[in-house]
């Protein structure tokens, strides 16, 4: 067992630099995917009676008490809908207007690192693709430079050291891209949520 960490460790220090620059961004992808995780779970908290609790606050014309409610709340759609609340009296046009607006907003915070996360699932297999190449022109020059003296036991350590950097762009590039899509979804979901809440209060003032 022992051994055979050793082993890849020593293959990732073989890679050089690149290998260096490719745990960086694992590391740094796996703190975006958990901060992220962290941060959208947050936001799907659904409380089936919001809407309802909403309603019987405007209908009794309990403004304050809606927009405690919301804060209380503290979810993208309480927010969304605290500040339609806060323009009723204008044009449903002004209310729908600040609630669109104010959904964009939450959904960009939500999105917040998603695109370092999506550079780093791109980036890495071509860094690693990168040093892959730098090795493999690494090990043909070593071997201009032996002439005669060619020894099978050179081509074939320059060629593995070389592929090790590949190997690790994949790795960290797989695990990226799994992780930024699920994010995505899980987005998509919240984003769901709030098109649905600001319909229903729409209606709500339209009643």
């Amino acid at each position: 067992m022992n051994t055979s960490e050793m082993s890849i460790l020593e293959l990732a220090e073989k890679g050089g630099w690149i290998m260096i620059v490719l745990a960086v961004m694992s590391v740094l992808a796996i703190y975006i995917f958990v901060e992220r995780f962290i941060a959208i779970k947050r936001a799907e908290r659904d409380d089936p009676m919001f809407m309802d609790r909403i309603r019987d606050y405007i209908k009794n014309s309990d403004v304050k008490s809606a927009v405690n409610f919301c804060r209380v709340t503290n979810t993208p759609a309480a927010r969304m809908i605290e500040r339609g609340i806060s323009r009723m009296g204008r044009p449903a046009a002004d209310v729908q207007s600040a609630i669109e607006n104010t959904g964009n907003l939450e959904v960009a915070l939500l999105e917040k690192r998603l695109p370092v996360l999506a550079t780093i699932a791109g980036g890495a297999p071509m860094l690693g693709f990168l040093g892959t190449v730098i090795g493999m022109v690494e090990a043909f020059w070593q071997m201009s430079n032996a002439g005669n003296n060619i020894d099978i036991t050179m081509l074939s350590n320059g060629i593995y050291q070389a592929m090790v950097t590949t190997v690790g762009g994949l790795i960290v590039g797989i695990i990226a891209l799994f992780a930024y899509n699920y994010l995505v979804a899980k987005v998509d979901g919240v984003v769901n949520q709030i098109e649905q809440k600001s319909l229903a209060f729409m209606d709500l003032l339209n009643e």
